[in-house]
């Protein structure tokens, strides 16, 4: 299928805000409001689209709405990308409401993660190249607060078309932030932990292949729906996954890739990608990776599979955007990851 990219953002480019999912800026206006100043720090225009601040039990009994407004964003000549406010957990109901014509015929910058997968993976499979990155309330409404290095790492690439580049590895990440409830606290993250870097589990050699996925229990939802994608996309795909804050057990993770192994997922990729999963321990982690490398490895016998596991993307900061759909490089042997073509036109 033939690749749609977006045009890429510059100074004074319009974002779109949408909230697809969870109305949290109803509930916590103040990270919301975090979120906008800085993005309007780094040269963004803000629109606020309906579904941006309205109330969570209208949102959640609108799911037309939500699409409603994403189709209007799309069809915008002058909204620049599209930024969702957070996840939640229902963003697959609105999926049948997007309009695909529309959406394909004036490509965008669309970026979420956590229950936006639905939407950036939906998009993706018809030709999008959409992204898995920070949401305004969880990311950007907490950036100031980062180190140095990830704020200019995200301006670049929100910024810049770059061709090529290795992926970054901070020094420090963190597990989620303090009690949105108490003001005083707003835009921090909680105490920083020592980043040991990725762990390169199995694999040989450089492989490349098209970048694909996005939270783990959340594509459960899209599984044996007309969301999912069919038997033979998954070819030459690096599959990238991770898990939300809600900590599934490694036995839920264990059985839901030991269905990705009997659809045959696991002979088609050219490498899998898992993210740190937050508020795990170190023995939890470990045990996470060990599971992983058992499914693919023991129980489907795919042997030389590269998988790298602790990677900087989902629901711990800070986080890369990962664009859908770009070519990306995993090197084995010098142990980095490196994109080798832009995500936009």
């Amino acid at each position: 299928m033939k690749q749609i990219k977006p045009k890429s953002l510059t100074q004074g480019a319009t974002l779109a805000i949408v909230s697809p999912s969870w109305g949290g800026p109803s509930i916590f206006p103040h990270i919301y409001q975090m979120g906008i100043k800085n993005l309007t720090a780094m040269g963004f225009n803000i629109v606020e689209y309906p579904s941006a601040k309205a109330h969570n039990d209208h949102l959640f009994a609108n799911p037309k709405m939500r699409a409603d407004d994403i189709n209007a964003a799309f069809a915008n000549t002058d909204v620049d990308g599209i930024i969702a406010t957070i996840g939640g957990s229902d963003s697959a109901r609105l999926l049948q409401y997007l309009d695909l014509d529309t959406i394909l015929a004036n490509p965008k910058f669309f970026m979420g993660f956590s229950d936006i997968t639905t939407i950036t993976t939906y998009l993706n499979q018809h030709g999008l190249v959409t992204f898995n990155g920070p949401s305004i309330m969880a990311g950007f409404a907490q950036l100031h607060n980062h180190s140095t290095d990830y704020q200019r790492y995200l301006a670049k690439q929100l910024l810049s078309a770059e061709q090529q580049y290795v992926l970054p590895t901070f020094s420090q990440y963190h597990h989620g932030y303090p009690d949105w409830h108490k003001m005083a606290l707003t835009g921090q993250l909680n105490s920083p932990i020592t980043n040991p870097g990725p762990t390169f589990v199995q694999g040989t050699g450089r492989v490349r292949g098209q970048l694909f996925g996005g939270c783990i229990e959340v594509l459960e939802m899209l599984k044996g729906t007309k969301y999912w994608p069919k038997p033979h996309f998954w070819h030459n795909k690096v599959l990238f996954l991770e898990t939300s804050e809600d900590k599934p057990s490694i036995d839920y993770v264990r059985y839901w890739l030991r269905n990705y192994g009997v659809m045959g997922v696991f002979e088609q990729l050219s490498g899998l990608m898992i993210g740190r999963p937050r508020d795990y321990n170190a023995d939890e982690q470990l045990a996470l990776i060990n599971t992983v490398q058992a499914v693919v490895k023991d129980e489907f016998n795919v042997c030389d599979l590269p998988i790298i596991c602790n990677l900087d993307f989902g629901h711990t900061d800070p986080q890369l955007i990962l664009p859908l759909g770009v070519t990306i490089e995993l090197d084995c042997e010098g142990q980095y990851l490196s994109l080798v073509e832009s995500a936009f036109q």
